[in-house]
């Protein structure tokens, strides 16, 4: 008995002490991983702080490659058009860490001149932001409030293909605007293809 109760604690002590239902690194409440002097396609490089004035931001980790990220760029775009608005407290950032050729930023600059990207996309080859914020798939996508705490992190809504029913990140800021939880708060983003990590979590 003994013996099984210490393998218990053990267990226990070498589980994350802050990890969501679906996310292994985060929860919602803890700080946003920071990042800073990430290259962009408009050329200029960004650090999470470089959104300060935004009352909400929406991070979104997608890539190139990925057809399910593709079938959510109008989408995106149609959202951050939204959040550019004058006047606008909400912020949107797009980061892709995958390093193939198709995503590297040469391909990015190209994607966001076709497509008129009209948000700040970002690229990481080290891939330190997606695993700091414990992103595993494309899109996936979390909300901060003002404090940059998390209060929302999982799908864009709730259907890839077709009109959704569920708008997660649209609800998630609108209740960050209004002072309230998010509800739901996590959701899975299992829709979308897996990064592309070039290393292992633990190495």
């Amino acid at each position: 008995m003994r013996l099984l109760l210490t393998f218990a604690l053990l267990a226990l002590c070498a589980a994350p002490l802050s990890a969501g239902k679906f996310n292994k690194k985060l929860n919602i409440g803890d700080a946003a991983p920071t990042w800073d002097k990430l290259d962009a396609t408009d050329g200029q490089k960004y650090a999470l702080a470089d959104f300060k004035d935004k009352d909400a931001l929406v991070v979104v980790f997608t890539c190139n490659s990925c057809i399910v990220a593709e079938l959510y760029e109008e989408r995106l775009i149609a959202f951050a058009a939204e959040c550019n608005k004058p006047g606008s407290t909400v912020g949107f950032v797009a980061i892709n860490v995958n390093t193939g050729k198709a995503d590297a930023l040469p391909a990015m600059k190209d994607r966001a001149k076709k497509k008129k990207f009209g948000f700040t996309y970002l690229y990481d080859p080290s891939q330190k932001t997606a695993l700091a914020y414990g992103a595993l798939f494309t899109p996936e996508c979390f909300v901060l409030n003002k404090d940059r705490k998390v209060v929302y992190m999982g799908a864009f809504d709730d259907k890839p293909g077709g009109e959704p029913k569920v708008k997660f990140v649209e609800a998630a800021v609108k209740a960050v605007r209004e002072g309230k939880a998010a509800s739901p708060a996590e959701t899975s983003a299992a829709a979308g293809c897996k990064i592309k990590f070039d290393k292992k979590d633990d190495e």
